[in-house]
């Protein structure tokens, strides 16, 4: 068995958990998931959820409260993409948004009656074509803002439904194509290079436009937003990121990049440290806090050239190492709002 069926197998074996949420059925859900995931895997979710007991616990204390929170839950992928990391492992990545009715309080977030949506980012280390290791970021912040119940600072980018790829070709559910997917993963390896030398030569050193596309989109998550073009990316995320944490840096090789065709993804958990020492992130005050962030990404490559990129950050666990609850904030402001029940659904 050559190394791109073994990709193509990692993504068909995921098939049947996808099935199962997107009708969200219960039972085929729990099949998928103990068939799938080895019974001792890892699974680590985006704060407050955080680690959680393999399969079982990732049914009961995750799947399963959402959908008592949205009954007609239904999950859409929008990018589903295999390969090797340079660690040795192989990884599934898949993107997209959960969505259904927001009819019953979850993570004390009040209910809204309208159809919500939620961004994931999840990836999957395989073993034999099992799950050993999920690392999942939900885009909780999402939620807040789509009930009006955001309670920190405001988004500098646009907040929006975040769109698939441009392409509509983000299943990548064939056998992989080796030296495309590496083209793509040395575009985004060299653009992440050179960001790295703005420390020392600043914006110029960069060198943006030698690897981003003219009309590229950045979709930040729920709480920084999206940017189109170099000039608002700048403005709206990196200004502002650079400005507060100037001596960000990466992990020390735990992030892991893999590669499918176009699209070049990277996980790790955490994936950079950094110190909160300057003005102008978030609204967090520069009192030289540490902090480690849960980064996970996901780019499309065109012709050369970034053309999209998608950016999941665990905010609320940035919040939580700076002493800021979020949900504590969150359910205080939101006690004045008028408790409602089920029968306001009916």
């Amino acid at each position: 068995m050559n190394a791109a069926d073994v990709h193509a197998l990692n993504k068909a074996a995921l098939a049947p958990l996808r099935a199962a949420l997107y009708d969200y059925q219960a039972d085929a859900l729990q099949a998928a998931l103990r068939q799938l995931f080895r019974p001792d895997a890892v699974v680590q979710l985006a704060t407050p959820l955080e680690d959680l007991a393999g399969p079982e616990g990732l049914y009961q204390q995750a799947y399963a409260p959402l959908q008592q929170a949205l009954p007609d839950l239904e999950r859409r992928d929008t990018i589903v993409m295999a390969g090797p990391s340079p660690q040795g492992h192989h990884w599934v990545g898949c993107c997209g948004y959960y969505t259904g009715t927001f009819v019953r309080p979850w993570l004390d977030i009040p209910p809204t009656g309208h159809q919500v949506a939620m961004r994931f980012h999840e990836f999957y280390r395989m073993v034999d074509g099992q799950v050993v290791e999920m690392q999942a970021l939900w885009d909780i912040p999402e939620l807040m803002l789509q009930a009006g119940a955001w309670p920190m600072a405001p988004s500098l980018g646009r907040e929006w439904q975040v769109p698939g790829p441009a392409t509509q070709d983000g299943l990548a559910l064939g056998p992989r194509d080796g030296p495309r997917s590496d083209s793509s993963q040395q575009l985004v390896l060299d653009m992440l290079a050179g960001l790295s030398r703005y420390a020392s030569g600043g914006v110029a050193a960069m060198q943006l436009e030698r690897y981003w596309h003219p009309k590229m989109n950045w979709y930040g998550p729920a709480g920084i937003g999206t940017a189109r073009g170099l000039a608002a990316f700048r403005h709206w995320h990196q200004i502002p990121f650079l400005n507060g944490m100037p001596n960000r840096r990466g992990t020390g090789g735990k992030g892991e990049f893999l590669a499918d065709g176009d699209y070049v993804a990277v996980t790790g958990w955490p994936n950079m440290y950094a110190t909160i020492s300057g003005d102008g992130w978030l609204g967090i005050a520069p009192a030289g806090q540490q902090i480690t962030m849960r980064s996970l990404d996901f780019w499309r490559c065109e012709r050369g050239l970034i053309r999209e990129n998608w950016v999941l950050v665990d905010l609320l666990h940035v919040y939580r190492q700076v002493g800021v609850d979020v949900l504590a904030r969150l359910r205080e402001f939101n006690k004045a709002r008028a408790p409602l029940t089920l029968q306001d659904w009916a």
